[in-house]
C-alpha cells in the first residue's frame, strides 16, 4: 500500500507562483511513476504533469513553460512548481502514484489540495 500526502495549496493572485509537494510512504519501492492531476467542479479530471522512472517529465499543453515537476527518488517526493498562474488553473490538485507489484499495476491518490488563482 502507498499513502500520498500533499501540501502547498492556497490562494494566489494571477501571475503569481505556488509550489505543491507530495510525499509518499508505505510500499514506496514499488512506485513506478508519480504526478499531479487537477479537477475543477463540474469538469473532467486532467493530467497536469507526470514523471516516470526515467525521470523525464510529461506536461499538459496548458501548463508547458509555466509548471515544472521534479522528483526526489531518495525521499519519494514529487514537487510541482507553478509559475505565471492563471485563473483557469484554479482546481483541486491531486497527487497520484502508480505502483507495480509483479505484473499488477495499482494507482494511488492523495487527498487533494485546493489551488485558487484570483484575477
Amino acid at each position: 500500500q502507498v499513502q500520498l500526502v500533499e501540501s502547498g495549496g492556497g490562494l494566489v493572485q494571477a501571475g503569481g507562483s505556488l509550489r505543491l509537494s507530495c510525499a509518499a510512504s508505505g510500499s514506496t519501492s514499488s512506485i513506478a511513476s508519480m504526478g499531479w492531476f487537477r479537477q475543477a467542479p463540474g469538469k473532467q479530471r486532467e493530467l497536469v504533469a507526470l514523471v516516470g522512472t526515467s525521470g523525464s517529465p510529461t506536461y499538459a499543453d496548458s501548463v508547458k513553460g509555466r509548471f515544472t515537476i521534479s522528483r526526489d527518488n531518495a525521499k519519494t517526493t514529487v514537487t510541482l512548481q507553478m509559475n505565471s498562474l492563471k485563473p483557469e488553473d484554479t482546481a483541486v490538485y491531486v497527487c497520484a502514484a502508480e505502483a507495480i507489484a509483479g505484473s499488477v499495476a495499482s494507482n494511488y491518490w492523495g487527498q487533494g489540495t485546493q489551488v485558487t488563482v484570483s484575477s
